[in-house]
């Protein structure tokens, strides 16, 4: 089955470098094992990357023994949308890719939200 993007197109890699995705495959798949919901593709920036980690989750410090080299900003990354969301809402969301970011991320965050949060090319 072809996996969907939020705009209804097929889903696009999101990251190989950094490899992203909950199953690292550069893709922000969607699964049942992934409580998470590591669906929307975003390039991450500094702003997030502090919210992330006042919120718990640090993404910056590397994780050798999981396979995470860290993220600074710049980098693209498949993000928890409900943690996406958190940080929209926080005023300081990551741009979003919207062609690698999985329809399932509809779930929980509207398009117009989304959209609105756009990587301007």
């Amino acid at each position: 089955m072809e996996k969907k993007n939020v705009l209804g197109t097929t889903l696009v890699p999101c990251s190989f470098d950094p490899l992203t995705g909950y199953y690292r495959n550069g893709e922000c798949d969607h699964c049942a094992s992934d409580s998470g919901q590591h669906t929307v593709c975003a390039e991450v920036n500094e702003p997030f990357l502090i919210f992330s980690k006042e919120q718990g989750n640090d993404l910056s410090t590397p994780r050798p023994e999981y396979n995470f080299p860290g993220l600074k900003a710049g980098d693209r990354w498949c993000l928890c949308a409900q943690r996406w969301l958190e940080a929209a809402d926080a005023g300081c969301a990551p741009p979003v890719i919207l062609e690698s970011t999985h329809e399932r991320a509809l779930d929980i965050i509207s398009l117009s939200d989304l959209t609105y949060h756009q990587l301007q090319k």
